[in-house]
């Protein structure tokens, strides 16, 4: 096996293994090394993604999402269910196996384009010298002409609830619960703890969210997030704002949490504990010395707008760089980057990565929210449709939320999509698409929707922004 490739990408998560495949599809030599095992021991590529975050996520939330259907909506439909059990066990075994399956597909995917899989951890030397140790001890040192660092992220801990299996864990360790917790404590109201909270108190947990900002999803435009906590309140979740913890006990079975609120130092006692406050880019003994790589000051990877470092032929992508820590963000840098070093065009517009939180309803947005287009001094147009009015939606027995647009005034260039409703998730992909081409409210107007469609929502709030919506009141 050769040492010397054209492109060695240290890193198989979600950014690592499409920048691989890429590479080999433009004819170079590549290696893709990638340290990560499961709790069995086996290693996996696929990283955090498809190991232990959106798949398995995914597939929880939509199984859980059934068992809610059946005993809350079944009967709308006129369909009579009763004593409605969960397997646990078969639902985790489900799990498994797509995440099996998904993680397999990656080796046959390197198969076919030519790509030499390296399970073992990967560390940066000088001079383009990479030292891979396998999993069994053995080093050996590869060079290449190109290097990509794809070494992904870790949960952040907490210093007042540090981890402690089985009683305080992180995402991963929530996906893997195999009773369900009477009473169920989650850190932080962000996209994982919102899933993860979803998925139990579905299955039967009372569920409390413990959110240390004022706001509710302060990242999201702020309309929508009011109508997310509405709908997450219906649900049964406790969302307590303002709430931050300043400590956690295990105590026998359970664990005592303190925080302070608005009324002071406040208790709580829960089953289980889950900390989802956000990600921190994971570099350990990712860099040897004389790399000519540097790390920001808190953590990232120094790169600019291509994803170069400072060192040459050098790049980073994914979670370990500036900008959201998406998955489909990192997947889009990885092939970008893997182009330019073929020599060809290629490039990130990071002003339309959109974002999804895959809960009932769901949310999707894109572009700007109405706060940041305010803050700007930009003079705008705002457009809703709610899916109260959808026939489709109504006819799904799922017509919550609303499609919001957003559009300058000048010329009609659209700025933002706002989703939350049915298959939100997909339904921005439209508005992701018309964004890329600088589309105006006006083009998604005269783009013929089929009906009924969920995606008509989208065409309406077009209108809606100049107050020529068929299908809903103009206000």
């Amino acid at each position: 096996m050769s040492d010397h490739f054209d492109v060695v990408v240290i890193g198989g998560g979600p950014a690592g293994y499409p920048a691989a495949i890429r590479a080999a599809q433009n004819k170079l030599s590549v290696a893709c090394i990638d340290e990560w095992k499961n709790k069995d021991g086996a290693p996996a590529f696929g990283g955090t993604c498809l190991n232990a975050g959106c798949i398995p996520s995914k597939a929880l939330l939509e199984s859980t999402e059934l068992v809610h259907r059946a005993n809350h909506e079944f009967a709308a439909h006129g369909i009579t269910t009763s004593n409605v059990s969960v397997d646990l066990g078969q639902m985790q075994k489900r799990k498994s196996g797509i995440v099996k399956t998904m993680t397999q597909g990656i080796l046959a995917l390197f198969k076919a384009a030519g790509v030499t899989p390296l399970q073992g951890h990967g560390k940066l030397l000088s001079g383009h010298r990479i030292e891979f140790t396998a999993h069994d001890g053995t080093k050996r040192e590869l060079t290449a002409k190109n290097i990509i660092l794809a070494a992904g992220s870790a949960p952040v801990e907490l210093r007042s609830a540090p981890f402690q299996t089985p009683q305080i864990v992180d995402s991963w360790g929530a996906l893997d619960f195999d009773s369900v917790p009477k009473r169920l404590g989650v850190i932080g109201a962000g996209v994982i703890g919102l899933e993860l909270g979803s998925v139990w108190r579905r299955l039967g947990s009372e569920v409390v969210v413990l959110e240390a900002l004022p706001d509710f999803l302060a990242i999201a435009d702020q309309q929508l997030a009011k109508e997310a906590l509405r709908h997450f309140k219906k649900l049964g979740l406790d969302v307590r704002l303002g709430a931050k913890v300043t400590g956690a006990t295990i105590a026998g079975d359970a664990v005592d949490v303190t925080y302070t609120d608005a009324k002071g130092e406040q208790k709580l006692t829960v089953d289980r504990l889950v900390v989802a406050i956000g990600r921190r880019p994971y570099t350990q003994d990712l860099l040897g010395t004389e790399t000519g790589v540097e790390l920001d000051e808190r953590g990232f990877i120094k790169v600019d707008h291509e994803c170069r470092t400072g060192a040459e032929a050098i790049w980073a992508v994914g979670d370990c760089v500036r900008g959201p820590m998406l998955a489909h963000k990192g997947k889009e840098e990885g092939v970008m980057v893997a182009d330019l070093i073929a020599g060809r065009f290629a490039e990130v517009n990071y002003k339309t990565v959109p974002s999804v939180i895959y809960t009932a309803p769901e949310i999707a947005w894109v572009g700007l929210t109405e706060e940041q287009v305010k803050a700007q001094g930009t003079a705008y147009k705002v457009g809703v449709f709610p899916f109260l009015a959808s026939g489709r939606a109504r006819a799904m027995e799922q017509a919550q939320g609303f499609t919001k647009l957003i559009a300058a005034k000048e010329d009609d260039e659209i700025l933002g999509v706002h989703i939350i409703g049915p298959m939100a998730g997909e339904l921005i992909a439209e508005a992701v698409l018309a964004m890329e081409y600088s589309a105006s409210s006006e083009d998604l107007q005269r783009t013929i929707h089929a009906h009924p469609t969920l995606s008509e929502g989208l065409h309406e709030a077009a209108l809606a922004v100049d107050k020529r919506a068929i299908d809903s009141i103009n206000k």
